[in-house]
């Protein structure tokens, strides 16, 4: 497995394909509601894709809101799930963040994985509500800024 911050207009669109299948196909998720603005390759957030054997299996995004990382549009196609990419996803946009210098990340995390934040080091820090029809939390875990 390997994860690769993206670059070129190809990638993000086996980005694109990945979060079609997980959010729109599979969960419902309205496809103008899917992709917006920052779906881009100019700065407004970065992108990462995870590839087992070669092939890309899941994907991610960073953007700075308000001076946190902001972790978005986290996905792994379903039979992939269970080899830890979620985990290697998430700690990609984590060190993104910290090569910011960020020192705070945060999610809308789906309500079925709570958990999986959990054992992450995120803390729940809201009520659920609801985001394109399915339960989420907002969660958030304290990072240590990348020395420069």
């Amino acid at each position: 497995m390997s994860i690769q911050h993206l670059t070129q207009l190809v990638e993000l669109e086996a980005a694109f394909s990945i979060r079609r299948r997980v959010f729109v196909d599979e969960q419902g998720v309205p496809l103008e509601d899917e992709f917006d603005g920052f779906d881009t390759l100019d700065g407004r957030c970065d992108h990462v894709l995870a590839y087992h054997d070669g092939n890309p299996v899941g994907t991610g995004r960073m953007r700075v809101v308000d001076g946190t990382g902001k972790l978005e549009r986290i996905c792994i196609l379903a039979p992939y799930r269970k080899f830890g990419i979620g985990r290697t996803i998430i700690a990609a946009l984590e060190a993104i963040a910290a090569e910011k210098g960020l020192v705070q990340v945060k999610l809308h995390g789906q309500t079925q994985a709570e958990g999986f934040y959990l054992k992450l080091g995120y803390q729940t820090a809201s009520d659920v509500f609801m985001e394109d029809g399915i339960p989420h939390l907002l969660m958030i875990k304290p990072i240590q800024a990348a020395e420069r």
